[in-house]
């Protein structure tokens, strides 16, 4: 059976569950395709608030097919360079949709299956959860942007180690470290994942999409720049009918009901 990339929505909640479990989630340019449509689909959809990937079974992402990757070596290069570009268009839908992304990790996150949860906003990840860039380990290199968002994230010794040795991190190691954002009992990535997209589910949708913006930005823009944009979505999101239903409720001391 051919990699497939399942669509549930649970609540506000879409989520997408690599299925591949044969090659333990391994990715291919079905999940790439299925991914970029799901999520470009959620973005206009306003009863999707939020987005969980996970993956089928005992773990979430072995990364790359190595049996296709061998393929490709006996093909013109430019083959291999087209699948990167849409795993790379893929990672870019993640991180630029509008809606919250959060990673369920259980068992193993490995190569561009560790890149794939990094792109994710918020990761939780089974406290025996493990993520290897084991690219090193097979004579390759990093793609995906995990090696981008691990050299802003880690200290660059933790991340050598991580990319030179193809090292495994523990997700409580990377908790740590705050790279996971909360650790599940084992069996229980997903379910915890679906408690805090409730959470954010509550909250009005146009701000996080303002907080998602900011935040991406904030690492390639200087201190004014990010303040005047600061200023932008502040004053966008106080004229938006959320801004008034959110000041409203907590003075009258309601729970609020944003659109």
């Amino acid at each position: 059976m051919s990699a497939r990339l399942l669509s549930e929505q649970i609540d506000a909640t879409l989520v997408l569950t690599i299925s591949n479990p044969q090659f333990r989630n391994a990715l291919g340019a079905e999940i790439y395709t299925a991914g970029i449509e799901a999520i470009n689909a959620a973005e206009s959809n306003r009863d999707v608030r939020s987005i969980i990937i996970t993956g089928e079974g005992e773990h979430f992402c072995a990364g790359g097919n190595l049996n296709r990757l061998q393929d490709n070596r006996s093909q013109a290069p430019q083959v291999q360079e087209d699948s990167i570009e849409a795993l790379h268009t893929f990672i870019e839908c993640i991180r630029n949709s509008p809606k919250p992304v959060i990673a369920a990790v259980e068992g193993a996150a490995a190569g561009a299956g560790v890149s794939l949860a990094l792109a994710c906003d918020m990761v939780v990840a089974a406290d025996n959860a493990k993520f290897v860039m084991a690219y090193s380990s097979v004579g390759l290199s990093p793609d995906g942007g995990g090696a981008w968002v691990l050299a802003r994230n880690l200290p660059r010794a933790t991340a050598m180690h991580m990319l030179l040795s193809a090292a495994p991190m523990t997700a409580t190691a990377l908790h740590q470290l705050g790279v996971v954002s909360q650790l599940a009992q084992p069996g229980n990535a997903l379910g915890q994942a679906l408690n805090s997209a409730a959470t954010i589910n509550a909250r009005a949708p146009n701000v996080m999409a303002s907080i998602k913006e900011l935040m991406n930005d904030a690492c390639d823009t200087n201190f004014t720049t990010h303040l005047l944009a600061e200023k932008k979505h502040f004053v966008r999101n106080l004229h938006h009918a959320n801004g008034a239903e959110g000041i409203s409720a907590f003075l009258e001391k309601r729970p609020p009901h944003y659109k």
